[in-house]
């Protein structure tokens, strides 16, 4: 991180330098003479020197108060200001950038890229009303069809942040056609205003809401496991599953988060064979664990411990997991203690103690974007802040 703040001041000097040379030649051209350029030339070697001997903050400072700002040095001001952003202080590009928009000579596509800019700062410092005024006005007043799809941008970011998904949704409407990636995020605000509306027993709505969802992200696994949980709320069970049944062509890794409401379905329809064949035709599909298992414990039930260690050991040899080796573990020291084996077999135990301590603490659940792990299934994810990226970790280690 300290390396990068150097690299970026040091990108800093260098355009300031040219800045000052560009302002300089220009002034000599006009055959004025500048009092001040040696007093600028010195402040700039002496931020040089800051720089090399690794006084980032003291030269940065000598450079913000060798530069006048004038139409030569106005981008450098905005780079030093986006500077001390990424360095989070924001308080001090705040004032870099005010300080800018103070000036009446600035042109009006300047003026525009120097509010967003701003409005940037206002949010890296959570001054949230602020930053929405601002980007709203460039929306209504700006010329320049670049910052104003980058305020547009923006002020949805904004939106999202502060849980306004109507509102986000409103300002993205026009985006959604001429942006396709657009449409993912846009259909979990639908998703969240679906759950909102659930809460308030407003279930029509919900159920609208969710496929609009669907409308815009066939791929929404969320909308169709809200919408399962609607119709088994009113008792349609078979339709549920029906729902549910789109989810491993939506998206295969989801099968693991689709299993709790699938059992549930089939249990309260009392059709605990149709669950069994689901579950086969799930496993020729993708043989995660979380399959293998819930196959295991339906054997389990109706046919003995013993058929289960026989079945789960066959799929286990297809598909080897640490959570199934550990599910197969339990189910012969199971068969052991009913066959009235006293004391139990050390092997077991010690084998049991090993997978417990290799699965505890395992997260169960990663973001494909940025590797962000966690127990419980967030839809959004809390580092990179993309949707639907959070998916059940599969395979020897996963579910």
């Amino acid at each position: 991180m300290y390396d990068a703040v150097l690299l970026g001041v040091l990108l800093a000097a260098i355009a300031i330098g040219f800045g000052l040379g560009v302002h300089y030649a220009s002034r000599r051209r006009q055959h004025t003479h500048d009092s001040r350029s040696p007093d600028l030339s010195r402040e700039y070697f002496v931020g040089l020197n800051y720089l090399l001997n690794e006084q980032p903050d003291e030269a940065i400072n000598t450079f913000v108060n060798a530069l006048d700002i004038n139409s030569d040095t106005v981008e450098t001001h905005i780079a030093l200001g986006k500077l001390f952003r990424a360095r989070g202080e924001a308080d001090k590009a705040v004032s870099i950038h005010q300080n800018l928009l103070a000036r009446p000579a600035l042109s009006t596509s300047t003026n525009e890229h120097v509010q967003l800019e701003l409005a940037r700062d206002f949010m890296a410092l959570g001054v949230h009303d602020r930053a929405q005024r601002m980007l709203r006005a460039l929306l209504d007043k700006s010329v320049n069809e670049i910052y104003r799809q980058e305020a547009k941008r923006l002020l949805i970011d904004l939106l999202e942040r502060e849980k306004d998904w109507q509102e986000a949704l409103d300002v993205a409407q026009s985006l959604l056609k001429q942006q396709p990636a657009m449409c993912r995020p846009a259909a979990h605000w639908l998703c969240e205003l679906a759950q909102e509306e659930i809460h308030q027993a407003s279930r029509a709505l919900a159920r609208k809401h969710l496929k609009r969802a669907l409308q815009l992200d066939e791929r929404c696994v969320r909308a169709t496991l809200l919408l399962a949980d609607l119709e088994m709320d009113n008792g349609h069970y078979t339709r549920a599953i029906e729902r549910l049944n789109h989810i491993p062509q939506q998206d295969v890794a989801h099968i693991p988060t689709m299993l709790p409401a699938l059992k549930h379905a089939y249990e309260r329809n009392n059709d605990t064979q149709g669950f069994e064949t689901h579950l086969y035709q799930l496993l020729g599909q993708a043989p995660y664990t979380s399959i293998i298992i819930a196959l295991g414990e339906h054997v389990h039930q109706r046919d003995g411990v013993d058929s289960a260690i026989e079945r789960t050991g066959e799929w286990l040899r297809e598909a080897p997991s640490l959570g199934g080796l550990d599910y197969l573990i339990d189910l012969y020291h199971e068969s052991q203690r009913l066959s009235g084996k006293n004391p139990p077999d050390t092997r077991l135990l010690l084998l049991k103690h090993h997978t417990n301590a290799l699965l505890e603490g395992k997260p169960r659940h990663r973001c494909r974007r940025c590797g962000f792990a966690s127990d419980g299934l967030a839809w959004q994810c809390p580092s990179c802040r993309r949707w639907g990226t959070i998916k059940p970790i599969t395979g020897v280690d996963g579910e």
